[in-house]
């Protein structure tokens, strides 16, 4: 099979000049990656991507170039995979703000329709790793609040939430887990949050969280960790949240520091 050059179109802005080695040389399945975000471009969102056939011709490369450059995309979130249908262009991603906010608040402010499915809410004893948390002793109950997190119907997230029990023995009485649980802890219970900590790293989900997700267990996830606190600075919830890293992105804002 003949193979082409690379195309190379250096520029400050573009995603070819990140992907070049300092010896010059591109690796070839990097520039087919390349080319593919044009024909992304062209296609637009939700529509089918051409076969690795019919790519590895147009391209003038081998199918297994192809599939590693639409592999690359798959990760990052400009593709996506269904099962028996094929390859599509996937949407923008979500955007989450690192913030005291919840994800219902979130996904509105993008006109996106949040959702959730409820896998577990009990109560529990905290155990000694979330006592220390939470600053309460092991035997105290928490309540446990696991759901799939939904953005207009699609499973982007697995929400895991625990609250001293203690300090909201009514929660479980008032608490529609279809809903946002800020909302009814602010509207309901009076809550007033005073901060947080939040802390994000990139992990691989577990096979059970893999299916509530239902996705990959290959795909790179990011996973959430915060502790928040009311006014009197003790904390009353630790929540750890795994997102989709190919449909979800966080952002902040940053000031200055005096």
């Amino acid at each position: 099979m003949r193979t082409r050059s690379p195309r190379v179109h250096p520029s400050a802005d573009g995603p070819v000049r990140d992907g070049i080695p300092e010896h010059g040389r591109v690796p070839r399945y990097y520039a087919v990656k390349v080319d593919l975000l044009d024909v992304i471009s062209e296609l637009g969102q939700g529509a089918v991507l051409p076969t690795e056939r019919e790519l590895s011709e147009r391209f003038e490369v081998s199918r297994a170039t192809v599939r590693q450059a639409v592999g690359e995309l798959v990760l990052e979130g400009r593709l996506s995979r269904r099962q028996g249908s094929g390859t599509y262009v996937a949407g923008p991603k979500l955007v989450q703000p690192l913030a005291l906010v919840s994800y219902t608040e979130g996904l509105r402010r993008q006109g996106i329709e949040p959702g959730r499915n409820l896998i577990s809410l009990e109560r529990r004893e905290a155990g000694p790793s979330l006592a220390s948390e939470l600053e309460i002793d092991p035997d105290d109950d928490v309540i446990h609040i696991e759901r799939v997190l939904l953005a207009d119907d699609e499973r982007v997230g697995l929400e895991s939430t625990y609250l001293t029990a203690e300090r909201f023995p009514t929660l479980m009485d008032v608490f529609d887990p279809t809903q946002s649980l800020y909302a009814c802890l602010r509207e309901r219970l009076g809550v007033v949050f005073d901060g947080a900590e939040e802390r994000v790293e990139t992990v691989l989900a577990t096979p059970r969280e893999a299916l509530l997700i239902g996705t990959n267990p290959a795909l790179p996830m990011l996973l959430m960790h915060r502790t928040s606190w009311g006014t009197d600075g003790i904390p009353f919830e630790r929540v750890r949240s795994l997102f989709r890293g190919d449909r979800l992105s966080f952002e902040t804002r940053l000031g200055r520091v005096e």
